[in-house]
């Protein structure tokens, strides 16, 4: 029989809960007892764990009891770095992923400007060139020009977004209302790709993104304060459902601006904030950060669904758009090392400024000299500081993909937290090698293995909507590295199962400094679980995909159900 362990007495004083798992398989990430048949829970938090027999005494009357069928309980899964808001978005606006080749792109944009009143803006996200069957004809690095684009849309600008968000491709209106001709030049840390003749071929590489959206924000200026709020409420409601379904009970949103957070603070308050988000502050310039981060610090307690204790940086770009910060050349564009988007100088302000008012810094760091870069800053600002202990401070590096061998073990002597995705790597293996080669590739990319053998926190996730927020995907892309190819992408890497379900529950939790709340089916923790219909840990590798999350509890209220569950 399994050890009981009990938090409390119950709601009623005589031992009752609210809600009752029973026969489940819970692996509960807490070492002291890794394992329970059924698990008590009264108002937001867990009671007890124990077996089946000994969680029977806390059925009341008024309990609610779920049996479990013998599948798969675990700790709601924290999604450790995605777009929040964004998330909610991206089902609002025209879904490119599944395209295959830059004409489906072009026809969904002529269907959606067929319909459309003229001027008003046409949004996608999602598309990526790696994953055409084809390369468009005429085209520039591979990349489409915007001719037929425009064509079918001369009467709405049109911004695409790229899978990655370091990139968006535009029509010619779009570009004519940005103020983009042959004269206008490249922005700091951005590229407007052109052709031979000079000409903009609607591509718009990191930085350069913003002018188009500027020139969308201008149309925009004259929509009501009443709208705007229907249409972030309707993000969150979008976001929320779409993280609840899948088994998503805590979301690190990277990141968001005063004025946005102050929109969560009210949704906190009134108890409609879906999921726990852990909001990192971003988009804020030094001297307001300096000014105002102490007003704007924010510790859940209780079932508290809003942190804000962080800050979000970002040095370089992405890999995919040839955007992240290499120490030497890419393979396939030799004349560039890569983007840098925010400087040392100003990122290294931004760590002092941290320090002092006990901040989280979370840099995206994605080349191996980007990643080096923040190490660097990180390091000196300790120093300077007089840090006793950097590791306490828990600071992060955003998806930490391609690193130097020799800065591994970096991570682990300075405490700096690798808040990866596993998605990543094999979804973006395929032709990782075109972009670094493959000596680079095998020692340097998506080193998960090699950090966790260095004593390295890897905290999980997947980056929504620059990939689909389902866990089990992640989960899968971590322990089997499987591409779209039949390939595995450098296995050698791989986690094992209970590493990755650690490092998308306990390790989540810890990334943002609350393990004592929440990461584990423990008494006296929140009860954020998630019961899936496969034992993820124990089914053949091949069929974890298979796998579907049947329940999500969010501080002991059932908030998602899979249908016929």
């Amino acid at each position: 029989m399994l050890p009981l362990l009990a938090a409390c007495a119950g709601a009623d004083g005589n031992g009752s809960a609210d809600l009752v798992i029973t026969n489940a398989v819970a692996v509960t990430m807490d070492q002291a007892v890794p394992t329970a048949e059924a698990v008590a829970i009264v108002g937001h938090e867990i009671a007890a764990i124990g077996s089946g027999r000994e969680i029977d005494d806390w059925i009341g009357p008024e309990t609610e009891v779920i049996d479990a069928g013998g599948r798969l309980l675990i700790p709601g899964f924290v999604e450790s770095h995605g777009h929040f808001l964004s998330l909610g978005r991206a089902q609002m606006i025209l879904d490119l992923t599944t395209a295959t080749t830059w004409s489906e792109i072009v026809a969904m944009v002529a269907e959606a400007a067929s319909t459309a009143e003229p001027g008003t803006w046409i949004n996608g996200r999602g598309w990526h060139q790696e994953k055409w069957e084809v390369v468009p004809q005429p085209s520039v690095e591979g990349n489409p020009v915007h001719t037929e684009l425009s064509r079918v849309s001369p009467d709405n600008p049109v911004d695409l977004g790229h899978a990655s968000g370091h990139a968006s491709f535009a029509n010619a209106l779009a570009m004519q209302l940005a103020g983009i001709d042959p004269s206008t030049p490249d922005p700091a840390g951005g590229t407007i790709v052109r052709d031979a003749s000079g000409a903009a071929t609607g591509l718009m590489r990191e930085t350069a993104q913003r002018l188009i959206g500027a020139a969308q924000a201008r149309s925009e200026e004259g929509r009501t304060a009443e709208d705007r709020l229907a249409e972030m409420r309707e993000m969150v409601r979008l976001a929320g459902e779409e993280a609840l379904a899948n088994g998503v009970t805590s979301f690190h949103d990277a990141g968001a601006g005063f004025e946005t957070i102050d929109f969560f603070r009210e949704l906190d308050e009134a108890g409609e904030l879906p999921v726990r988000l852990n909001v990192m502050v971003r988009r804020e310039s030094n001297e307001s950060m300096a000014a105002r981060l102490a007003e704007y610090k924010r510790i859940a307690t209780e079932n508290g669904h809003l942190t804000v204790r962080s800050i979000k940086r970002q040095i370089d770009g992405a890999l995919g758009s040839h955007g992240a910060w290499l120490l030497e050349p890419y393979e396939d564009l030799p004349t560039s090392t890569g983007l840098v988007l925010e400087t040392v100088e100003d990122i290294r302000r931004t760590a002092e400024i941290a320090v002092d008012n006990g901040y989280q810094v979370n840099t995206h760091a994605i080349g191996d000299r980007a990643n080096r870069e923040v190490l660097d800053i990180y390091e000196s600002v300790f120093a300077e500081k007089s840090v006793a202990d950097p590791t306490a401070l828990r600071w992060r590096i955003e998806h930490a993909q391609h690193l130097h061998p020799d800065d591994v073990q970096r991570f682990a002597d300075l405490g700096v937290i690798a808040a990866m995705q596993g998605i990543h790597g094999p979804s973006d293996g395929p032709w990782v090698l075109e972009r670094l080669g493959p000596a680079r590739a095998q020692s340097g990319a998506y080193l998960w293995r090699s950090l966790l053998d260095a004593g390295v926190v890897i905290s999980n996730g997947t980056d929504v909507p620059v990939e689909n927020i389902d866990p089990i995907v992640s989960f899968h892309a971590s322990v089997a590295r499987m591409m779209t190819t039949g390939e595995k992408f450098y296995p050698a890497q791989s986690m094992t199962r209970l590493e990755a379900l650690r490092s998308y529950t306990i390790a989540g939790a810890f990334a943002e400094f609350d393990e004592r709340r929440k990461g584990s089916i423990t008494p006296g923790k929140l009860a954020d679980l998630a019961l899936l219909s496969h034992n993820i840990l124990e089914i053949p590798e091949a069929e974890i995909l298979n796998a579907r999350v049947d329940l999500t509890v969010v501080g002991g209220e059932v908030r998602y159900r899979s249908e016929g569950s």
